[in-house]
């Protein structure tokens, strides 16, 4: 079994899932007492917070291109990093280290077209549903058609990232929020709706809706586990 690097932190809410669904599928995949073999550095994300929203960019990318060789000397054979929007300096962290980089897009992108999904609704960070480096990258690669919310339903979506699902906080009005959000998408032609950031998961389920929504932590951790067990 190959050992999966995580970059992990971005909140650590979202990395006990990921550590989760990592081990879970592996199980699954092994059965017995098998667990999934993890090299796992979780940053601070207070500083990674600040730096991202003061638009530093590049101090971001330093300080995960550190952890990202740090796990790979810790014996990681292949690497997340482990949340959506830190994705925007994913070509510096990958130039960092000599082991591949397993982009979230990519495998979320995979699966939608997997079952033919060809317009879908992103939320995430405000950062991830206006800049290029993840909706392009949906767009320009796999020909994906992108709708994003509202400004006005960005902020909502941003906000409740920060102000609550990053400190563990799970409200029931934010989850109505969002659930309109997903039906204003739907309303707007998304066949689906991608829950691009890793804590979104957290608030709202398939159960909350009839929308189709596709959980990048669960999709992430699945890549992960077939690229960990694909020797065997």
């Amino acid at each position: 079994m190959k050992t999966i690097g995580m970059l992990g932190g971005m909140s650590w809410e979202s990395t006990a899932s990921y550590y989760k669904a990592l081990n879970e599928g592996v199980k699954e995949s092994l059965g017995g007492l098998h667990s999934a073999k993890i090299a796992l550095y979780s940053v601070d994300f207070d500083e990674i917070e600040k730096l991202q929203h003061q638009g530093r960019w590049d101090d971001t990318a330093k300080i995960l291109a550190d952890a990202a060789r740090s796990v790979e000397a810790a014996g990681a054979e292949f690497l997340l990093i482990c949340t959506n929007t830190m994705h925007k300096v994913a070509g510096e962290v990958e130039a960092a280290i000599s082991i591949p980089l397993v982009h979230i897009a990519d495998a979320t992108a995979e699966q939608l077209l997997a079952d033919g999904v060809k317009s879908v609704g992103l939320l995430g960070t405000r950062f991830t549903m206006e800049q290029e480096f993840y909706k392009g990258r949906l767009i320009e690669q796999y020909g994906i058609n992108v709708i994003t919310p509202t400004p006005d339903e960005r902020d909502i979506v941003h906000d409740v990232i920060y102000s609550e699902l990053c400190l563990g906080v799970i409200n029931d009005e934010s989850r109505e929020k969002y659930l309109d959000v997903v039906r204003h998408l739907a309303e707007r032609g998304a066949e689906a709706v991608i829950l691009g950031c890793t804590e979104i998961a957290l608030l709202i389920e398939q159960s909350d809706t009839s929308v189709p929504l596709y959980d990048t932590t669960r999709i992430h951790a699945a890549k992960a586990v077939d690229l960990a067990v694909s020797e065997l």
